[in-house]
């Protein structure tokens, strides 16, 4: 192994070794190969580039799609002193400059991008100047029509590598299908010559627990689940008006849960996270708004109330579940009503053109946009008022902006979160003085100087939460105060700013005019039809091994049964005599009746195989009979 590159981690993430494949990865990428790395959610894909970019000169160009992941990215390097810096939707044009001087003359290590910014003329004059070593593209699959996300803007990519020649691609993914994996390599690859070295890793959790329950009454089977298993949890459900109604719910019952979706503010979403992170709240109910970069590993169960459309999105939530090693339940909950749902919802996702049509004419009268409007300036877009305006239903909006996003026409982000930012904009000896004139502002001026390196040399995200915090002041007395000092011109101040954001990628035209590639648009249909028909085949089939079923999925064809999931229990159950079972569901109840390890357990019936322990244990567990302890306990119910 590179000892560069072994240094590397020691010296920034203070790890001894590498995680499987993260070795091979980082040694494939110093050797200037283009990679793809497949692995799954939590199995550290950021240290895949982020290391080999480390152990080089230069700065590594990272290509991600998720303002805030790569906020927390920007975050959490600068915490370990690499400088790092993002460019994304919704920035002033004067604050992309900045950031871009600054990465071009300092020793800036890591600039995220978003891809839309990637062909603009600014960024292109100032990206021979970056010296890049690596690109870095994060959520690959975006690059895909094929996969689960596409994004035009992502098609971008591969003119940047002409201007690039000779700097390698590494691809990262936490799941997509064969198919996608081929296409990503193609789309990425330079004169479509394929010479990507792909690593995936295995999609085998052997310590997560697969389950399906047909339910009519999700909120008795939740409360059953959580009551079993005890520990940190995560509900997963597809609207931000269930996941407030389940979570009141589930405090009725005193199990201590918060409700957390995009359409909270970001304060109030970073404390609810921060609390759940602690184990102040035992279950965050949320929208698929909640997870991504978030790193807990003592999650016990998954639940998901409703039906994700794809096994992709599936399998990166439930994998939230068990990344310590410990065991783990992933519980999926369905009803026949929501299967007709899923079968009727490709029609929906890719409408006709005279819909898409009609969204495209509301959004730029909405915006008040004139024909020939030239692209590439990001506008607030607010979708509450935009329905409002319009009477327009919001699936119908969400799907037109989609289908116009995939055909090239704009991008639209939803779930957009620009962090305030502050940059001093003023003499060190006139701030002296300013301090001395104005000693009420001296406490703030204070912390954002010891709290925030680099706030004299460029624009710094701030959270004023978090200074209202230190400061025990009202956060909106920090606004009030730091909007005086914008005023004064001691400081520059962007305020946090949450709206989604809408981005024309094409000259503004009469609406008659607008067309789409049918052909296209009806492959992706057809693909996504089959998708949905894959997770509702996951759903109905009880005999496979669930893990096999979403490894064999995602090409993952060596994979063995799991022996844990729910029909993989069943075969047990099946292989065990009746007689032998009710003996050790009978040994069981009379030890459960206080908290038992399951070492104590096998100990006390060494008389049958461990397996077959674990069979009844799991068997109970699934009916809410048993409880798995926070320790690890395990006890029967009452």
């Amino acid at each position: 192994m590179n000892s560069l590159a072994q240094e590397t981690l020691k010296e920034y993430f203070g790890f001894d070794h590498f995680r499987p494949m993260q070795e091979e990865i980082v040694e494939a990428a110093l050797q200037g190969n283009d990679v793809l790395a497949l692995m799954p959610t939590g199995g550290g894909k950021s240290l895949c580039y982020q290391v080999p970019a480390l152990a080089k000169d230069g700065l590594c160009l990272v290509i991600s799609p998720l303002i805030a992941l790569m906020n927390d990215q920007v975050q959490n390097l600068r915490k370990r002193n690499i400088t790092a810096f993002s460019i994304h939707a919704g920035m002033q044009r004067k604050d992309v400059i900045s950031v871009l001087e600054t990465a071009a003359h300092s020793n800036c290590k890591f600039l995220y991008v978003s891809p839309e910014r990637l062909e603009t003329a600014l960024f292109k004059e100032y990206l021979p100047g970056l010296g890049v070593n690596f690109i870095a593209v994060d959520e690959a699959h975006c690059i895909s029509q094929w996969g689960y996300d596409f994004r035009p803007p992502y098609l971008r990519i591969v003119k940047l590598r002409d201007e690039l020649p000779g700097v390698p691609v590494i691809a990262l993914t936490a799941s997509a299908t064969p198919l996608v994996q081929q296409d990503i390599c193609e789309k990425l690859s330079v004169d479509a010559e394929n010479k990507f070295r792909v690593f995936r890793q295995s999609f085998e959790r052997p310590n997560l627990s697969y389950s399906v329950f047909h339910t009519d009454t999700r909120i008795n089977k939740i409360i059953s689940v959580l009551k079993s298993v005890q520990g940190s949890a995560i509900v997963y459900c597809k609207t931000r008006k269930r996941s407030k109604e389940i979570s009141e719910l589930l405090n009725a019952q005193n199990i201590n849960a918060d409700f957390y979706n995009a359409g909270l503010p970001s304060e109030e979403r970073a404390e609810k996270q921060e609390r759940w992170i602690k184990n102040q709240i035992r279950v965050i109910v949320c929208t698929n708004a909640f997870g991504m970069g978030i790193d807990k590993p003592d999650v016990r169960v998954v639940i998901h109330a409703d039906v994700p459309d794809c096994l992709e999105n599936y399998y990166q939530e439930a994998g939230r579940a068990g990344r310590d090693g410990e065991k783990s339940y992933a519980v999926l909950l369905y009803d026949e009503m929501e299967l007709d749902a899923l079968k009727a919802l490709p029609d929906m996702r890719y409408p006709g053109i005279d819909i898409i049509r009609g969204v495209y004419r509301n959004v730029v009268h909405y915006l008040q946009l004139p024909e020939g409007e030239m692209p590439g300036h990001s506008y607030d877009f607010n979708l509450k008022d935009f329905i409002k305006k319009f009477s327009q239903d919001i699936q119908t909006t969400l799907f037109g902006l989609k289908a116009l996003e995939q055909n090239g026409w704009l991008t639209f982000n939803e779930q957009v979160f620009n962090p305030a930012t502050i940059r001093f904009n003023i003499y060190k000896n006139d701030l002296y003085e300013y301090e001395k004139n104005f000693a009420e502002y001296e406490p703030l001026i204070k912390i954002l100087l010891r709290t925030y390196e680099g706030i004299y040399d460029y624009p710094v995200a701030v959270s004023e939460g978090y200074i209202a915090h230190l400061l025990k002041y009202d956060i909106a007395v920090v606004k009030d105060q730091l909007r005086k000092l914008h005023l004064d011109r001691v400081i520059i101040y962007e305020p946090q700013k949450e709206d989604p954001q809408v981005m024309l990628t094409r000259t503004r035209i009469k609406t008659a005019l607008l067309q789409i590639d049918t052909e296209e648009h009806n492959k992706r249909k057809s693909i996504f039809t089959e998708r949905i028909d894959k997770i509702i085949d996951y759903i109905k089939d009880t005999d496979t091994c669930r893990s096999k079923i979403i490894g064999n999925y995602f090409g993952d064809v060596k994979m063995n049964d799991c022996g844990i999931c729910d029909n993989c229990l069943k075969k047990k159950k099946s292989a065990l005599s009746q007689e032998v079972f009710n003996k050790i569901s009978d040994h069981l109840q009379q030890l459960l009746q206080t908290p038992t390890t399951a070492e104590e357990i096998f100990r006390q019936l060494s008389m049958y195989h461990k397996d077959h322990i674990w069979t009844v244990i799991n068997f109970w567990v699934d009916e809410g009979k048993v409880t798995i302890e926070k320790n690890g306990t395990i006890l029967f119910n009452p």
